[in-house]
């Protein structure tokens, strides 16, 4: 048998030891928040048709090891998730989809009054640690193109200020579209869900992979 050197025996340790590590790091489990409202939250669906488990289930479909948390509540503004947030983004997230607006369109309120809620739900998420994925909102038309313009400026306007990515309007492609909306024609049904949880896939999976990245430990060997 052939004899290794001491010093190529330790060199041979920390290759392993490296391999090892990187390994270990990147295999741990994922954990995505969903931190919204009703539209998020998943308003009159079982728990596996909701925005949360429609999304774990994509996720897991394709191979990522992640858990999906419902921090959804139903009627809340963005004001609301501001005074929640520190029970009910669960410590250690790597990722919250941040998805408040529509309860503040809808009741008229001030567009500033929500850019601060969720310009402060960022400093403090970011200051957490967590990554931020920004789901935006659009006004509906009969509030006018004035209240409409603020309104909506607000997301790229905060993605832009905190360098987070923005997936532009969370029900696109099933606002005012019967077929996939519950009776109310507000909230998704099962149907409406799968398709936004489609669109917005390709946004949290970016996200995903930007966390494991940063997140992967430099190799301590290197080129000599």
């Amino acid at each position: 048998m052939r004899h290794i050197g001491p010093l190529r025996f330790g060199a041979l340790l920390t290759v392993i030891f490296s391999l090892f590590h990187t390994g270990t790091a990147l295999a741990r489990t994922l954990r995505v928040v969903a931190f919204g409202d009703s539209l998020s939250a998943g308003f009159m669906l079982p728990a596996s048709a909701s925005f949360p488990g429609q999304l774990e289930s994509a996720l897991r479909a394709k191979g990522r090891d992640v858990t999906v948390v419902n921090a959804g509540v139903s009627g809340d503004t963005a004001s609301d998730g501001l005074a929640r947030i520190d029970w009910s983004v669960p410590k250690g997230a790597d990722l919250v989809i941040v998805e408040f607006g529509a309860n503040d369109m809808l009741r008229w309120l001030d567009p500033a009054i929500t850019r601060r809620a969720l310009d402060q739900i960022i400093t403090r998420l970011k200051a957490r640690g967590a990554s931020v994925l920004l789901a935006g909102m659009r006004s509906v038309s009969n509030l006018g193109e004035t209240y409409r313009a603020e309104f909506e400026s607000i997301y790229p306007a905060l993605a832009k200020a905190h360098e987070v990515p923005l997936y532009p309007f969370f029900l696109e492609g099933i606002a005012e579209q019967p077929a996939f909306n519950l009776g109310d024609g507000i909230h998704p049904n099962q149907a409406g869900v799968a398709k936004i949880v489609a669109g917005i896939l390709p946004s949290v999976e970016a996200a995903l992979d930007q966390i494991q990245k940063t997140s992967a430990p430099s190799s301590s060997v290197g080129n000599r």
